[in-house]
């Protein structure tokens, strides 16, 4: 049912916001993340020199973090739709803080899986220090993170922000798996999608609209926002494997089908070209295969239904969002679904 693409609809979504007064989410949500990683770095204070050093590694405050920004501005936009507060509660800047520990945990736990050996740019935990330490590490930022958690208080909250442990683990047991029926196949990754990438968002959204706001109608609104933004953000992630050059993209492109992977692009284009389904059922494991399979894609129209779908996810995000009274912030995360849409890396 995504296979009726058109220019307009690839070009809609740039006009969402255009007689809307422009909101940048970074600019905006600045001044409730700054020294966010100096914040990071005292959940993680360690005495062994080395823990430290690898912690220190990857919170050098050179991230865009794109997550925590998501997070305070919906604080503050559930804070202001409930009862006009303009300011952001420290138990919610804690949720933006845990939720950047709980996705650099995920990375590095995921390059030892990946055996990656470059994030970000530069050379993976695993690739400096070995896997067993880069699995403690992972472990110990994961630790630290729910202390910071217990400390807010809030049993409802822990259970919301636990949920996206559980899903992260079920999610990579389902990448490390595959279905032979097309639309299962389909169905599988959309899940592996939302437990790996958009489960934190959706969560960590829902988490801060709990602590501004009691009505439950907000909660889903904010948990429904974070979810498609989030899976949104990982299609364009599948997008890019295919399209960015690995310098600009900080990690080496066609990295998932070396790894057996088939994403959104893989997906569409096998509709076009029935001969990758063997190819996709042994995990791109023959010589050749990783090679023969982006030629694939890049031949067919994977690419574009992958973005169109994206743009579906995006717009539903906005939906949801635009239930919320009107603010600074309530812009602000309608405009970054279209920078989702719009990012080069």
């Amino acid at each position: 049912r995504f296979h009726h693409t058109s220019t307009s609809h690839l070009c809609s979504c740039s006009k969402t916001i255009s007689d809307e007064k422009y909101q940048d989410p970074f600019q905006l949500g600045r001044k409730d993340l700054k020294n966010l990683y100096e914040d990071i770095k005292k959940e993680l204070l360690v005495s062994a020199a080395e823990l430290k050093e690898m912690c220190d590694y990857y919170f050098d405050g050179k991230g865009k973090a794109f997550r925590p920004m998501i997070v305070v501005l919906m604080a503050r936009a559930c804070n202001i739709h409930h009862n006009n507060s303009k300011e952001v509660q420290a138990s919610q800047r804690s949720v933006a803080i845990i939720a950047e520990m709980i996705h650099t945990a995920s990375l590095v736990h995921d390059d030892v899986i990946d055996d990656a050996n470059s994030r970000r740019g530069k050379r993976t935990l695993n690739q400096i220090w070995g896997e067993r330490k880069a699995v403690l590490a992972g472990d110990f930022i994961l630790s630290a993170a729910s202390v910071a958690l217990a400390r807010i208080g809030n049993t409802t909250i822990i259970s919301v922000l636990t949920q996206v442990i559980e899903d992260l683990v079920r999610g990579e047991f389902l990448q490390l798996g595959s279905k032979e029926n097309e639309n299962e196949r389909f169905a599988h990754y959309l899940e592996k999608t939302f437990k790996k990438t958009a489960s934190l968002i959706a969560n960590s959204c829902k988490a801060v609209s709990i602590l501004g706001c009691p009505d439950p109608k907000v909660h889903e609104i904010a948990y429904q926002y974070g979810k498609n933004v989030g899976i949104a953000f990982q299609l364009i992630d599948d997008v890019l494997d295919f399209t960015s050059c690995a310098d600009h993209l900080g990690k080496p492109t066609a990295a998932d089908l070396k790894l057996g992977l088939a994403t959104g692009p893989v997906l569409f284009a096998c509709r076009q070209f029935p001969e990758m389904n063997a190819m996709i059922m042994r995990r791109f494991s023959k010589p050749g295969d990783v090679e023969r399979a982006r030629n694939y894609v890049l031949q067919s129209d994977g690419v574009q239904q992958t973005t169109y779908l994206a743009q579906r996810y995006c717009h539903a995000a906005t939906r949801e969002i635009r239930k919320l009274r009107p603010s600074p912030e309530r812009e602000a995360l309608v405009h970054l679904t279209e920078m989702v849409l719009m990012r080069d890396k």
